[in-house]
């Protein structure tokens, strides 16, 4: 008398899960084998990927600074002098003090 502690959902979900596992595994083999072939053309194609890469960052980073700079120059106060504007200045004493 055998005991089966698992339903047969579980038998199909694991058979499922080895068959996708076996497959990815054949296409890794295969791309392997394929950059090993095939190496001059997969160094140009990093080699293009790294260079566009590095073009949007520079690029990316120019824009941040110079908005980052006209931010700045909005927000800077002026040393002209301002029309309309009254300062007032109050004393204030200390009753303690004085006397």
């Amino acid at each position: 008398m055998s005991f089966q502690f698992y339903t047969n959902l579980i038998s199909q979900t694991s058979r499922a899960f080895a068959r996708w596992l076996f497959i990815i595994g054949l296409m890794l083999v295969g791309f392997g084998l394929l950059v090993y072939w095939l190496r001059d053309i997969f160094a140009f194609i990093a080699a293009g990927l790294f260079v566009f890469a590095g073009i949007g960052c520079a690029v990316t980073a120019i824009k941040i600074y110079f908005s980052q700079r006209r931010f700045d120059k909005m927000n800077r106060p002026s040393d002209e002098h301002r029309e309309n504007v009254r300062v007032r200045f109050e004393e204030h004493y200390d009753v303690d003090r004085d006397q």
